[in-house]
This record gives C-alpha cells, sequence and structure tokens, in this order.
C-alpha cells in the first residue's frame, strides 16, 4: 500500500529553525530586560496583579469604529483594560479604564506625555522605556517581543505581542485572574491597505478608529497585520478554553470571527 508522505515535517524544522533563530536574535535584550533597576521594579509590581481578580469579568476596549456605536456608560463600574489612544475618549466617558495597554512603538514615542499624564495603572512595552524620563508607581514595563509566538502566563516573563496590543491585554486579563472577558471595539477591519506592519504617515483624518484624530494627519503608524493577530487570537482562546475561562466578541459589526459573539446589551 502507497502511504503518503509526511509533509509536517519539513514545516516542523523549518518553524523550529526560525524560532532558535529568533531566540538568538533576542540574546541583547535579556540583560536590560531582566536586570534593568527599571524592569527589575516593574516585575515585582507586576507580580502584584496576579489573580488578583479571580473569578471577576474584565472588558477589553479595542479603539475601532464601532465604539462610536456602543454604550460605553455601561462600563463605568466594570474592570476594563484601554489600548493605546483610548484616553481621547475619557473626557467624553466622565471616567477612565480601570488599566491602560500599549505596546507600539510609535504610538508611545509619539504620545508618551499623554500616557505619563495617565494617573492609572499603565503596562508599556519596555523596548519603548526611552520615551519615559521618570518611573512612577503606576507604571510597569512589560518584556514584549515581536517574535516567538506563545501565550505568556508569566507577565514577569516574555511576551508575545502577536501583532496587537489586543494580544497582550488578553494575557494581561489572564494573568490577573479574570474568570470572562469580552472584546468591544475590536473591529479588525481596516480601511487603509498596504504591506503588514509597514509605517506610513497619516495624510488625513482616520477613518479606521473612533475618533478622526485618532491617527491624525501627520501621525506615523504602522499597517495592521491581521493575519498574525488571528494567530495570536486563536492562542488566547485556546488557553482560556483550556483553563474553562472564557472570551467573548461583543464588538458591534465587528470581522473577526475566534471567539464568540455575543451582543453587548444583552451583558447587563
Amino acid at each position: 500500500m502507497k502511504q503518503t508522505p509526511n509533509n509536517s515535517l519539513p514545516s516542523f524544522i523549518l518553524q523550529t529553525a526560525k524560532n532558535t533563530y529568533d531566540a538568538i536574535r533576542r540574546l541583547p535584550q535579556l540583560p536590560d530586560a531582566y536586570l534593568h533597576p527599571w524592569r527589575r521594579e516593574s516585575i515585582q509590581r507586576i507580580k502584584t496583579f496576579k489573580d488578583i481578580h479571580k473569578g471577576k469579568r474584565a472588558f477589553i476596549i479595542g479603539n475601532g469604529p464601532s465604539l462610536k456605536q456602543t454604550d460605553l456608560s455601561k462600563l463605568k463600574n466594570e474592570f476594563t483594560f484601554g489600548l493605546n489612544r483610548i484616553y481621547l475618549l475619557f473626557p467624553e466617558l466622565g471616567f477612565s479604564t480601570t488599566y491602560f495597554v500599549s505596546i507600539n512603538d510609535l504610538v508611545i514615542e509619539q504620545c508618551a506625555d499623554e500616557i505619563d499624564a495617565l494617573s492609572i495603572p499603565k503596562f508599556i512595552a519596555w523596548h519603548s522605556n526611552r520615551h519615559f524620563k521618570t518611573f512612577p508607581d503606576e507604571l510597569m514595563f512589560l518584556y514584549t517581543t515581536y517574535t516567538g509566538p506563545k501565550f505568556a502566563h508569566d507577565m514577569t516573563r516574555r511576551v508575545w505581542e502577536g501583532a496587537t496590543v489586543t494580544n497582550v491585554a488578553l494575557q494581561l486579563v489572564f494573568y490577573m485572574g479574570f474568570q470572562q472577558v469580552i472584546l468591544i471595539g475590536v473591529d479588525h477591519n481596516f480601511t487603509s491597505k498596504g504591506e503588514a506592519n509597514k509605517a506610513v504617515v497619516s495624510t488625513g483624518d482616520d477613518p479606521n478608529h473612533f475618533s478622526a484624530n485618532y491617527f491624525g494627519k501627520g501621525f506615523r503608524w504602522q499597517l495592521p497585520d491581521l493575519e498574525t493577530s488571528e494567530i495570536g487570537y486563536q492562542k488566547a482562546r485556546d488557553a482560556y478554553r483550556k483553563a474553562e475561562r472564557e472570551v467573548l466578541d461583543a464588538t458591534v459589526g465587528g470581522k473577526l470571527t475566534v471567539f464568540p459573539k455575543v451582543d453587548y446589551n444583552s451583558l447587563f
């Protein structure tokens, strides 16, 4: 009987080789990532959040246009994670998110002063630490990397970015012990098209986020990598399921299909 060749072996070997290469490339980052005083203190601060919200629910607020169709006032007394320039909404909301997360270097570079002014717990990518002059108590640096796909269970160690800050937030939520997390504003759909991760400069109003000024004229940003982000979402879905927890997607009209959908208003 003729046997079908095993085509998975070459791809497995290639992936192993790539992972090894990526790990070697990350070696120069390790001393600062674990021994720098700010990172050492960050590790201790992050540890205090381990399982701090065990059994509770949280909302991760993406920044898509669908937020304009979402009644965010319902979230005032909920645990919430805001991402990147979510703080542009705070004056209108009348309250801030419980936590703040940002990992994109271009965003952090251009918005460091605004981020610095936030008085809520902030989780920021270590590779962007150079944009901060001080290290206040509410600031924590995460050692995040572009390579080495995995779902982190220990946020004091290396965390894969998964091509979107939403994936880092999902890992933080898990670390804090939340039983259920609901995504809103994660539209997973961009009007702007082009090569994934390519840095571009906005030439006018931003059609991809809740505010035209989000990445307004002159703002430098990276085009999305939706394919890699979905790999991260799948890893998050599997990790939550294995732990008998759940991720639900309540984004109005969102294009993401990785997580079960739920009607936002039915949650209250």
